[in-house]
Parts: C-alpha cells; sequence; structure tokens
C-alpha cells in the first residue's frame, strides 16, 4: 500500500514538473512574441508610443486612458526607490564572463541601457513574463474547475498563451499578460471560491487595467450557482465597487493628464469593414510575417470553434459569455481601434473553455474510435 502511494506521488510530482516547464516555454514563447513586436512602446523601438511608452507610465505623464494602467509601473517605482543606490550601480556595471555588459546581453532596448530606468526596466520585464507564465497556470486550473478533463484544459491554456501575440495585432502592451492572468483569475476564483476572497484580485486587477469593472458583471452566474440571488448580486455589486473606486482613485490622481476617459472610433470602425484591403494587412509575429489576425480565415475558425463546443460548456459559462459578449462587443464597435482583437479581452476566457470544449471532443472521439491510451490521456 505504501509502495503503491509512493508510485502515485512520483507520478504525481513528474506530472506537475513537466506541466511546469511546458508552460514555462509556452509562455516564454508568447512573450518573446509579443516583446518582438511592441516592446514596452519606449523610444529608440520601432513601436514607439509617447503617449504609453513604459517611462511616460512610470513617470505618471502618459496620456489617459493608459496612465491609468498602474500596477506594474507602481510596483517598480515601489522597489526602485528601496535598492539602495549602490546595489543598483554594480547591478548597471556587472559584466558577464564574455565582458559583455549584462544589461545589454540581458535586454535589447534604449530605455534598459539608461541608468534612470534600468532597473525599473528590468522589473515591469521580469514581471509581465511571471504574469505570462502565471496565466497558463491559472487558466488550466479554471479548465479544470469548469470540469474538463485535464489534458484538455492545458493544452486549451497553452493554445491561449500562444495565441496571444496574434490578438496583440496593430497594438500591444506590457499590460496585456497581466489583464488575461487576472480574467483567469476571476473566472477560476467565481467557479471555486466564495466571492469574497475575490476583492483583493478586483483591487489589483482594476488597478492593472480599468475594463476589469466591465468584467464584473459576466461573473454573476458563477456566483451565483455557489450561493443565492441576494448572495451573488451583493458580491457582484461589492466587486463592481471596488474596482470602481480603484478607477476613480487614478481618474482622480491623473485628472490633468492629456487624453480622455474613453476614445469613439465607430465610423474608423465602419471605414476599416467595409474596405476589403483591410483584411489582408500583414504584421510579423513570432518571426513569420503574415496576416494580421483581423482577417476573414482566422475569424471564421474562431466562430468554428464557438459553434463546435457551445453545446459542451456548463449552463452557467454559457451565460457569463453571453454577458461578457453583450458588454464587449458594442464597446469593441464604438471605443476601440479598429482590427485589435485585444479589445476582445473579456471574451478571452470564453475561448480558452470553448478550445477546452473542442479538445475534450477531439479526445473522446479517440477513445471511442479505440486509439490506445487515449482514454488515460482524456483522464
Amino acid at each position: 500500500m505504501e509502495e503503491m502511494g509512493a508510485i502515485q506521488f512520483r507520478s504525481k510530482l513528474y506530472s506537475r514538473l513537466c506541466c511546469a516547464a511546458l508552460f514555462f516555454v509556452a509562455a516564454a514563447a508568447s512573450f518573446n512574441g509579443y516583446y518582438d513586436k511592441w516592446h514596452f512602446r519606449e523610444a529608440g523601438t520601432s513601436a514607439y508610443m509617447p503617449g504609453a511608452s513604459l517611462d511616460a507610465m512610470v513617470d505618471g505623464t502618459a496620456a489617459r486612458p493608459y496612465v491609468y494602467r498602474q500596477l506594474l509601473p507602481m510596483v517598480a517605482t515601489w522597489i526602485d526607490a528601496r535598492v539602495p543606490e549602490k546595489a543598483k550601480d554594480a547591478l548597471y556595471a556587472t559584466r558577464l564572463y564574455s565582458g559583455r555588459l549584462f544589461r545589454e546581453d540581458f535586454i535589447d532596448s534604449p530605455m534598459a541601457q539608461d541608468r534612470r530606468w534600468f532597473l525599473r526596466y528590468w522589473i515591469v520585464y521580469g514581471t509581465v513574463f511571471l504574469f505570462a507564465w502565471g496565466a497558463v497556470f491559472i487558466m488550466y486550473q479554471a479548465g479544470k474547475a469548469a470540469r474538463f478533463p485535464p489534458a484538455a484544459a492545458a493544452l486549451a491554456a497553452i493554445a491561449m498563451i500562444l495565441f496571444i501575440p496574434y490578438f496583440l495585432t496593430r497594438g500591444g502592451f506590457f499590460f496585456d499578460y497581466p489583464e488575461l492572468a487576472f480574467l483567469a483569475l476571476g473566472m477560476w476564483m467565481a467557479l471555486k471560491f466564495d466571492w469574497w476572497w475575490m476583492v483583493p484580485v478586483a483591487a489589483l486587477a482594476a488597478s492593472n487595467k480599468e475594463s476589469y469593472l466591465l468584467f464584473i458583471p459576466a461573473l454573476y452566474p458563477l456566483l451565483r450557482q455557489r450561493g443565492s440571488r441576494v448572495s451573488a448580486m451583493f458580491g457582484t455589486g461589492v466587486l463592481g465597487a471596488t474596482c470602481a473606486t480603484v478607477y476613480a482613485l487614478l481618474r482622480w490622481r491623473f485628472q490633468g493628464n492629456p487624453g480622455g476617459t474613453v476614445q469613439i472610433h465607430l465610423m474608423e470602425q465602419f471605414q476599416y469593414m467595409v474596405n476589403p484591403l483591410n483584411f489582408l494587412a500583414r504584421e510579423k509575429t513570432y518571426g513569420v510575417t503574415m496576416l494580421q489576425s483581423f482577417n476573414p480565415l482566422f475569424l471564421a475558425l474562431i466562430v468554428w470553434t464557438a459553434w463546435r463546443g457551445w453545446r459542451s460548456l456548463p449552463k452557467p459559462i454559457q451565460r457569463h459569455a453571453q454577458i461578457a459578449a453583450l458588454i464587449n462587443l458594442p464597446l469593441f464597435l464604438v471605443c476601440c481601434e479598429p482590427g485589435e482583437l485585444r479589445d476582445l479581452s473579456l471574451m478571452y476566457v470564453t475561448l480558452l473553455f470553448l478550445l477546452a470544449a473542442n479538445l475534450a471532443q477531439w479526445m473522446d472521439g479517440q477513445d471511442k474510435a479505440g486509439i490506445p491510451g487515449a482514454a488515460q490521456i482524456r483522464n
């Protein structure tokens, strides 16, 4: 009996280590695909965006609404202020065995070579990658909490993180990976825990990106399945109020910055949609020049994925997806830049579950076809 328990322990440990390594590789590939395209929008790169560059975000001079995304800039500033200047000087001058400066070999960015910014840049760089890696774990746990087979949940999480650089078409920012992690974390916690455990998560998520406030109503069906109607409505209200409070504080703090709360792009969206040539626009992702993700083939594949997987989703998740779509799609058409699929982020987790549903169906089909080992893989 003890020997059987030891074998099971070693098997679980091996599986978890393999998952951690596989998730790491997928997250690293995804982060590299994003970073090669967009960096942190800093000066000296082809993706420079003055109103949203990392240095402007850190010193609080970025344009609204970008300046509201303060979670990582605040963390970087807080750590930087507590590291002694002598330690920073030593890090800045550290050389590798090859004789190259560590900062030059570590990150290819002009801002990362600047003594004023390098440590904060490193902190944001490392934290964004950790959020990307963590997002894969969280999406995997969310898939299992939704009762998909572990293998389907794992493969869906990997697929989702690898898709992110494609979704970051025509624009991408350092707060996009934390957003994905917080969206998945909110779903997982709503499926597994009582709503009050989510209050600090909602506050942190809203400080990363104010749109998390719009995600809260879509959590109601999941909170409802864990408690009464009154409890679910009260929890949704408290979580929404938490996000709104964080957003109000950030708005007050940066009320003098240029820009505005939202931008209206309805006419640009219409002009973009009616011009077929826009769907042939190209962009380099993962080092390969290809069509931008907002093209008929990719969109048709997403619709097909939704059509095949919808009936397999549990009812509360279907209702979550419907609420998220009702909120996100109109906002995308009215307030978002044309062709930026990243602006449909409130439906990221819905796509994750649809991928898991399709993968589960495929594995079930392999099992029924008598493929050796298919049942073990599915379970």
